[in-house]
């Protein structure tokens, strides 16, 4: 897992790259990321899956900012991302989100 993230001229957006390795897809035939830049929803940012069985998605985020995430593997097991900037404790679980920081 690994986010790569690339900033505007102005500074003013952060493009992140979001990947899950295949071995952190653990053989998932679909991997949705949800998080504060999508209202949490688990179906609407899909990521594409490589030919070696890892998922991508790039998403466009305001620059300066603080992102939640998660990842669902076949619409039935959430994930962290291994490699996120850092966590927190999530709000409705006994589990930590994983965040995103769109700053230099």
């Amino acid at each position: 897992m690994g986010l790569k993230k690339s900033f505007s001229k102005d500074k003013t957006k952060c493009t992140v790259t979001f990947t899950v390795s295949a071995e952190a897809a653990q053989g998932a035939k679909t991997i949705n990321i949800a998080g504060d830049f999508n209202s949490w929803s688990s179906t609407d940012t899909p990521m594409k899956k490589a030919k070696d069985g890892s998922f991508s998605a790039k998403i466009e985020l305001d620059a300066g900012k603080e992102y939640q995430f998660r990842y669902l593997l076949d619409n039935s097991k959430w994930e962290n991302d291994w490699n996120a900037d850092k966590y927190i404790p999530a709000p409705y679980s006994n589990a930590d989100n994983s965040v995103v920081v769109t700053s230099k």
